[in-house]
């Protein structure tokens, strides 16, 4: 006996659906990555700098840390901030993470990088994360309901978006992306002299 159409196609959405959302987050750790494959994975970057919101205001959003210190990125005027969302699932971005490190590193004066996890659940894994890669310029910003993203209106992680010193983006680069280029410092010292 044949089922309905309609019961038909709902019980393969629902099986559909059921393996997307599996895939997204097993929970389980990824295997280290080994050095000769970051070189490899570098190259696959391939987002790309988008100024078509140029302007929008950064969201006035709270986010805190494992330990409870809220910040409100609305009120992270008088520097240029790099905003990142990502997320311990997500391989892109934890190929992004040690780039944005460095580029913390190197631009400290000129430049706040804020990185904020999208985990829905288990802070341990983005502390257990930053020690593992030693992410000693960066800090572990949490907005566990995704409520950035939503503001941002991000559908795809990492997303990254440069804000000047007035708290209005200058450009966003949504999916993964090299932050160690020398494209990369050219944009963002350009973005930042205008």
């Amino acid at each position: 006996m044949l089922l309905p159409s309609s019961l038909t196609r709902t019980a393969l959405m629902l099986a559909g659906l059921s393996l997307a959302l599996s895939a997204c987050d097993s929970g389980a750790e990824a295997p280290g990555q080994e050095q000769a494959d970051l070189a490899a994975q570098k190259a696959s970057l391939s987002g790309e700098i988008d100024d078509s919101r140029a302007g929008d205001l950064m969201p006035a959003i709270n986010v805190s840390d494992p330990d409870g210190k809220k910040i409100n990125l609305g009120a992270l005027q008088g520097q240029p901030v790099l905003l990142n969302l990502w997320a311990t699932w997500c391989p892109p971005c934890k190929v992004e993470m040690p780039m944005l490190n460095a580029l913390a590193a190197e631009n400290s004066d000129s430049l706040r990088v804020i990185v904020v996890s999208q985990e829905l659940s288990k802070p341990e894994n983005v502390l257990a994360f930053f020690q593992q890669k030693q992410l000693d310029n960066l800090h572990p910003w949490m907005d566990p309901e995704g409520l950035i993203g939503k503001a941002l209106g991000a559908n795809v992680l990492p997303i990254t978006v440069l804000y000047d010193a007035s708290g209005r983006e200058i450009w966003r680069v949504q999916g993964e992306y090299d932050w160690s280029s020398a494209e990369t410092q050219e944009a963002i010292a350009a973005a930042l002299a205008e």
